[in-house]
């Protein structure tokens, strides 16, 4: 057989693969009573909207509350909004007590004055969560190619087209930069009362706690009052000691430090403190992660999260570290596949994708990024064996296409 013949051969096995295996399935839409738990569907202070719709491998909640309407991209997300809900119902109720309004004297807590316009307006409440999230979908294979190792302010300008996607993602100052204004000791206090993230970027709670963190300056009330325990558990509880008792330039430095130890180059380092699709809470949610396996490739999977797009993007990334901790305490992990999106990691077994996804549908682009991946896991990672963690569910036609690709699939493992 001629080398022309071969080379036709081979590149002939893709189309061939793909006409063979499961059909595409187009975005799925879902029914909010039919796929979440009774507390998460219905509460004293929130609904969920009964129509669910997909961005990416997302399922996209709208929620109704006494504090506006609020949209969650993603389980986790909706999880992390609902518990938001409660602590400002909580936080409510407590400054209406006799020993709140003695501490605070004339200044009044009016929770959800003045925002509540905002967050009625779909597409401001979308803007930074949910932008761009269907091309999110797609991309969990190599990072977009970068011109340099930095760029100046000057480059920073969106009329640009031929800069990378990275590099896009360094200019944005949404509402996970701005997230840390106004935030003082005593707003952090009565964060971690109400176990809740005191960089979040829900705008009423933000600004709720800036609020009470402006009356109680000195924190003579948050010591004087009991708030009541919340029934969802924030994510922020991972790293709540450093984010609720440092202030920001301490955490900034303990993060720092911490990319360093795990040997990420400055310059990478700088890109993903300046992205600011990350709250300086979920900055150090991911490093506290990685830092603590601290593998070959930790410091390049930094460096592929500095191009996250949107906030939804950056908690993807956040969100696959996290769940490389349980793997590494089950299975030792040994490496980190390196330029990759979805977070492949090398144990004794093989190589386990942390897919952190509520619905994985079979789509032209998963099936092109899955035999990619496994291709390099093989051949990269040395491994034999491949698996897929999905936290949500994978359908039947996306179990078969992953596992035509080589992936033996688990899914069902939790938002968290």
């Amino acid at each position: 057989m001629s080398f022309v013949r071969i080379t036709v051969f081979v590149l002939s096995l893709p189309l061939a693969w793909a006409a063979s295996g499961p059909a595409f399935e187009p975005a799925p839409t879902f029914q909010a009573s039919k796929i979440l738990p009774p507390a998460l569907r219905q509460g004293p202070h929130h609904t969920v909207e009964e129509e669910v719709g997909t961005a990416g491998f997302y399922q996209q909640f709208r929620i109704v509350t006494d504090y506006g309407t609020f949209d969650a991209i993603g389980r986790a997300v909706l999880e992390t909004r609902i518990a938001e809900v409660d602590a400002l119902a909580r936080l409510s109720e407590v400054s209406k007590g006799e020993v709140f309004a003695k501490a605070a004297g004339t200044a009044v807590l009016n929770i959800g004055k003045g925002v509540a316009a905002v967050i009625r307006d779909p597409e401001g409440t979308a803007k930074g969560i949910g932008g761009g999230l269907k091309r999110f979908g797609v991309n969990i294979g190599r990072k977009a190619r970068r011109a340099a190792d930095s760029i100046t302010k000057d480059d920073r300008t969106p009329a640009d087209p031929e800069r990378s996607a990275g590099d896009k993602a360094l200019g944005v100052a949404g509402d996970a930069a701005s997230s840390v204004l106004g935030v003082n000791g005593a707003a952090r206090r009565w964060a971690q009362k109400l176990g809740v993230d005191p960089y979040t970027t829900n705008p009423v709670l933000h600004q709720a706690l800036v609020d009470v963190g402006r009356i109680d300056s000195a924190g003579s009330i948050a010591t004087k009052i009991a708030v009541p325990i919340g029934f969802v558990v924030s994510s922020t509880a991972t790293v709540g000691g450093l984010v609720w008792g440092a202030d920001p330039e301490e955490l900034r430095k303990t993060n720092e430090a911490r990319l360093d130890e795990i040997g990420v180059p400055r310059a990478a380092a700088a890109r993903f403190f300046v992205n600011g699709n990350y709250t300086l809470t979920s900055q150090t949610r991911l490093i506290a992660a990685l830092h603590a396996v601290r593998v070959k490739g930790s410091a390049e999977y930094v460096d592929t999260a500095s191009d996250a797009r949107d906030e939804r993007e950056a908690l993807f990334f956040v969100e696959s570290a996290e769940r490389l901790v349980p793997l590494h305490t089950r299975e030792p992990v040994s490496a980190i596949l390196s330029d990759s999106g979805a977070l492949v990691a090398r144990t004794r077994r093989g190589a386990v994708a942390l897919l952190p996804f509520d619905w994985v549908h079979w789509t032209e682009a998963l099936q092109k990024s899955s035999l990619e991946i496994a291709q390099r896991a093989r051949k990269e990672l040395g491994a034999t064996r491949l698996e897929a963690h999905i936290s949500g569910t994978a359908t039947p036609a996306a179990r078969a296409g992953l596992g035509r690709a080589g992936w033996t699939v688990k899914d069902g493992l939790g938002a968290r």
